[in-house]
Order: structure tokens, then C-alpha cells, then sequence
């Protein structure tokens, strides 16, 4: 099977099995978007649904978030993971947007890099989720996923895992190709222990490939 014909497969079936994938966080504007995306690392976007709402309640806005205290955004977040380093991401980011971008999230990856707590895969979910630009985020479920089908080939970092799929995904499917990519791997492709069974690419994926030549099963 050639990359090209893995490719197809693989649009084809979630065009079909998931054409409207969307992002499993809860929000209901940019500022909500970037709160959950930072305190989704790590953790788990139910999680973080469980938190986001109480924390909405008390900062409703960049400027509120702004003015808070270390103390107070801890408290509200300390459930999730590693909630010291995202307290302080949080309020910096805050700090940032409203001193430097007038309170406004800046719309591009590049300016979205310089807030604290984004990095290069939450810049593009931001602009992938707010303004349907065709990037392509890659978190833990998108690095593993895509070299276990084997649409990505002797990838070591994120980077080079965005750079093969951005060059074979077409550009009109790249923002949704990331929802694809990570809903496989939190609900079928699971990283301990994948559910070969109720997966739809086995005929393409080069990881069960491997199981059937070896006679094992997941």
C-alpha cells in the first residue's frame, strides 16, 4: 500500500464515520477556549469540563483574569494536573493579552507563542478551533496515532510529525483531521491498549499489521 493510498483510506473513512468532529472541551468564546487548552495538558478534557465552569463564574474575562491572585486561581484549578505551573501560565497569559494585544486573543500562532503557557500545538488548536485555519495541532494521541497507522514515518518530535501530515492531509481537512486523530486515539487506538477490534483501519494500519504477522491479538 503506497502513503498516498494509506491517506485516502483513512479521509475516506472518518468522511464518512465522523464528518463533524469537534473538540470535546467546553467553551463559548476565545477566552474559554484558551483557559480549557492550557489546563487541558496533561490532563483530561473531562476534567477540565468539570472545572471550567466555576472558574468562568469567577473570571469571566481576560481583564478579571488579569487582576486575580496566584491563591484564588488555584484554588479553582488544583484538581487538574500540575496546577501551580498552569496558575501561573494563566494569569500571565491574561496579563498579556490585555497589556499587549488590548485584551483581544491575538489570531495567529506566532503571536499566540509569546503568551505564557502556548506553545506551538496550543497556538494551532486556538486558530485551528476559532478561525478553521489549516494547521495541524499534535498532542500525545496525534504523535501516536499517526505513526501506529503509519501516515507518519520515523517521526521523533511533534514537529516532524506535523510536517508529514500537513504535507499529505489536504488543506481544507488539516483542522478536522486533528479531531480525527485525537477522538481515535482516546476512544479506539488507546495508548496501553488499543481496541484493534472496533477499529475501522485495520486494513491500513501498519501497527495491527504487525500483530496479525506475529499471530497476536489486542
Amino acid at each position: 500500500m503506497t502513503k498516498k493510498e494509506r491517506y485516502n483510506f483513512f479521509i475516506q473513512y472518518f468522511s464518512e464515520h465522523l464528518p463533524k468532529a469537534v473538540t470535546e472541551l467546553s467553551y463559548k468564546s476565545d477566552y474559554e477556549l484558551i483557559v480549557a487548552v492550557i489546563l487541558s495538558a496533561q490532563c483530561t478534557d473531562k476534567r477540565v469540563n468539570l472545572i471550567t465552569p466555576a472558574f468562568f463564574k469567577r473570571f469571566p474575562t481576560f481583564k478579571s483574569l488579569s487582576e486575580g491572585t496566584f491563591e484564588e486561581v488555584f484554588n479553582l484549578i488544583k484538581s487538574c494536573s500540575y496546577p501551580n505551573n498552569k496558575a501561573k501560565h494563566l494569569l500571565g497569559m491574561a496579563s498579556k493579552v490585555e497589556s499587549e494585544f488590548m485584551g483581544k486573543l491575538p489570531d495567529n500562532p506566532e503571536a499566540l507563542q509569546m503568551l505564557p503557557g502556548v506553545g506551538r500545538k496550543t497556538a494551532n488548536v486556538l486558530v485551528s478551533v476559532l478561525h478553521d485555519k489549516p494547521v495541524i495541532a499534535v498532542d500525545t494521541h496525534v504523535f501516536r496515532v499517526s505513526a501506529r497507522i503509519g501516515l507518519v514515518t520515523k517521526s521523533k518530535t511533534p514537529l516532524e510529525t506535523e510536517r508529514q501530515l500537513t504535507a499529505n492531509i489536504p488543506e481544507h481537512l488539516r483542522n478536522i483531521s486533528h479531531h480525527w486523530l485525537i477522538l481515535h486515539g482516546r476512544y479506539v487506538c488507546m495508548a496501553r491498549k488499543p481496541n484493534c477490534v472496533a477499529c475501522g483501519l485495520k486494513e491500513i494500519c501498519k501497527y495491527y499489521e504487525n500483530l496479525a504477522k506475529k499471530n497476536l491479538s489486542c
